[in-house]
This record gives structure tokens, sequence and C-alpha cells, in this order.
């Protein structure tokens, strides 16, 4: 020991576990960067450049998502119950009433608005009073039928996939504050690996003073470091006792806590009641949507509010095109009332409950789906990452402070 403090080198050799510690959280920490960044491919496709793993895989990890772990919690038809659809109703009720002199104004003006304008006050309001009338029972209905048949109408997989496609920056903002210490651990513990790594490869540098030793040694530096902080996230998987102590992967044992912010994200930005709506409206199965709703009108458009209204304005041969012009503003209506924020909250926080319980109810195998797909498939490419940075630096670190010899 006497001869290695004196020696003229010590502290040339005594930085080799600071840089290594060092490298090893730059190649940490630029391994969560390109985990989620960039949003959008830089560079030139499809190879030279780059996109954030999670990003360019939105729709697939989403899908992931969705069999491995939303399908364990419950199911659209399952959290649309939970959104009590009385209540809704109600809300859809309320909405439109309060609007329905607007509303029928504007279908009418689209049909004969010099007509409809110049009819007697007295009139319109007659037309108006008989829609206000029929509006809360066939929104009842129409409800009613939606929750029976959700599952048909509403593909969970195809709704969220789509918005994950259109939204990248959503899921990257859900899995960054879902596994946060989990990515500050990642950088941080490249500190901690790669000085211990570092002080492996300062004997062996010493007693072997040969040029590889240390490029070769820093990218199996960078390479283990990645790989040890990936595997100390998931592994071990079921917890295991070695004396007093406790060992189990830091997010398995996070998932009181992750399922909370979880189940927050999800009611409040991708299951809610409005992007539930607006599938059963527009998404792939709208057309047995646009026939519930048809039939459910019927009554309406065969009785006398469209009725009267087509004698007074367009007459016996605009009445089909009338019908038709009501079926249309039905399915744009459909949709308006759950752009309020407000009545999504109180709709996701029953399904938030609901969805936190279950996520703490599952099992380790199972919970660790939610986040190890982020990793999974590219971790290779982390890996390898970390090993060329801290390669380069230890032929910087040769040159510089060793030289060669």
């Amino acid at each position: 020991m006497e001869s290695l403090f004196s020696h003229p080198d010590f502290w040339k050799y005594a930085s080799i576990p600071v840089v290594a510690a060092i490298v090893a959280w730059a190649t940490n920490w630029l391994a969560v960067q390109m985990t989620f960044y960039p949003i959008r491919f830089i560079g030139i496709p499809p190879y030279l450049g780059w996109q954030g793993i999670i990003p360019a895989k939105a729709e697939k990890m989403s899908g992931i998502l969705v069999d491995q772990t939303l399908s364990k919690i419950g199911s659209v038809d399952e959290f649309f119950q939970q959104m009590e659809p009385e209540k809704i109703a109600a809300h859809l009720t309320r909405s439109i009433q309060g609007r329905i002199e607007e509303y029928t104004d504007e279908v009418m003006a689209e049909r004969n608005a010099v007509l409809w304008e110049n009819l007697p006050l007295l009139v319109r309001r007659r037309v108006y009073s008989r829609a206000r009338r029929a509006v809360p029972q066939v929104m009842d209905n129409i409800v009613d039928d939606i929750s029976k048949r959700v599952e048909e109408l509403v593909d969970l997989k195809h709704m969220i996939s789509g918005q994950m496609r259109e939204d990248k920056a959503l899921m990257v903002k859900m899995f960054r504050e879902v596994g946060d210490p989990e990515f500050r651990f990642v950088t941080n513990s490249g500190l901690y690996f790669g000085f211990l790594f570092g002080l492996i490869q300062m004997p062996l540098f010493i007693l072997w003073p040969n040029n590889w030793i240390l490029p070769v040694g820093g990218f199996l530096i960078g390479a283990a470091t990645n790989w040890l902080a990936l595997n100390v996230i998931f592994r071990p998987v079921r917890p295991v006792r070695i004396g007093p102590l406790r060992l189990q992967g830091l997010f398995l044992r996070r998932q009181k806590d992750v399922a909370e912010s979880f189940a927050r994200l999800t009611t409040s930005e991708v299951v809610t009641l409005r992007n539930i709506m607006y599938q059963v409206i527009n998404g792939p199965r709208a057309d047995r949507t646009k026939a519930l709703i048809k039939r459910h009108l019927r009554p309406l458009l065969e009785g006398g509010v469209v009725r009267t209204a087509a004698q007074l304005t367009v007459g016996p041969g605009g009445y089909a095109d009338l019908k038709k012009a009501v079926e249309e503003k039905a399915l744009d209506l459909a949709v308006v009332p759950f752009e309020d924020v407000e009545f999504n909250r109180e709709r996701g926080v029953i399904v938030e409950r609901i969805m936190r319980e279950r996520m703490q109810e599952l099992s380790s195998e199972e919970f660790q789906d939610l986040l190890r797909p982020a990793f999974q498939e590219d971790e290779w490419i982390l890996i390898m990452v970390g090993g060329v940075l801290s390669f380069m630096a230890g032929l910087v670190q040769l040159l510089l402070v060793f030289g060669l010899h």
C-alpha cells in the first residue's frame, strides 16, 4: 500500500474508478433519455436517426398494456357501469334541454331558414316544448341501451392504441410519472456501480498496464451498470429473504404507490367517459351506435315534434330530409356534453378507486408488465449504448491521463 500511495502515477490510477462512476452515471442518464426522447423521429428514416423507445412503440406498448394489465383489472362494460349510466343520461338530458332552442334553430335553419325565422314565436315555442318533453325519455333509452351493449360498441384496445398513436407524449408522461423513482435510480446507480467496477478495473490496470484494459474495461463497466440497474428494478419478482434483508425489484416493492398513480392518470387521461363516448359515436363500431340511436329516435321523429316542424317549414316532401337532419344532429349532440371536465372528473373518480384496488391485488408477475415492456424489447440497445460510450471514455482517459504506452 505504501508503494502504491507513493507511486508517481497514484492519482492517475485513482482517477479510474472516479471516471468510471461519472461515465456510468452519464451513460445511464442517456439511456433513460433515449427511452423517452425525442418524441418524434429525428434523422433520416427509417434507420439513420433516433426516436425514443416508448414513443416509437407507443401503439404496440399500449396494446400490451391493455392485454396484460387493464384486461385483468376490469372490462369497458364494468368501467361504464361504475360511471353510473343513470347519471350520464341525466347529464345528457340537462345539457341538451338547456340548449334545445339553439339546436332546433340550427336544424331548421339549414332546411328553410327564411320560413322558420318568420314563423310566429308562439308556433316555434310549441316545437321547442315538444322537443324538450321528448328528450328525457329518449336519452334514458339511448344510454340504457348503450350501457347494455358497450362491449359491442367500444373496442378498448383500439381506443387506447389510437390515443397513444396520436398523442405519444401522453404515453411518455404516463411512464415517466408512474416509474419516476425507478428511472432516477437507473441514472444515479451509475455512480455507485460504476465506482465499484472501477475499483476492480484499477488494480487490473496497475498489474497489467496494457492499452486495451481501460477501453475494454470501460465497455464492460458501461454495459454492466446499465444491465444491473435494469435488473434491480424488476428482479427478483417475488420477495426473497436473506437473513434480515428482504430483496425484491424496486418497482415491484412500490406496487401500492404505483397503482395509485397509474389509476389516477388512466382515469383522467385515457379511460375517461369522454373517450368512451367518443368511441361509441365515432369508433370502428360507430355504425352499430348510429343504428341504435336512430331506433330510439324513431318515436320522436315520427311523432308530433318533427312532423309539426316539417308541415310548417318544408312541407310533406321535406319530411324525410328533415328526419335525416335530426338524426345527424343527435349524433353530434351525443358527444358534446362529455366535454364537461368536471363531469368527467366525477365519473373518473369512481373508476379510479376500483382500478387502484385491483391493481394493488395483482400478482408480482402481472404487475411488472405495467412497466417492463418499456425496457424489455430494446433494453439491449440501452446496454450497448452504455458499453460503447464507456469504451470511448476509456480511450479518452488512456490518451489524456496516461498517454499511450
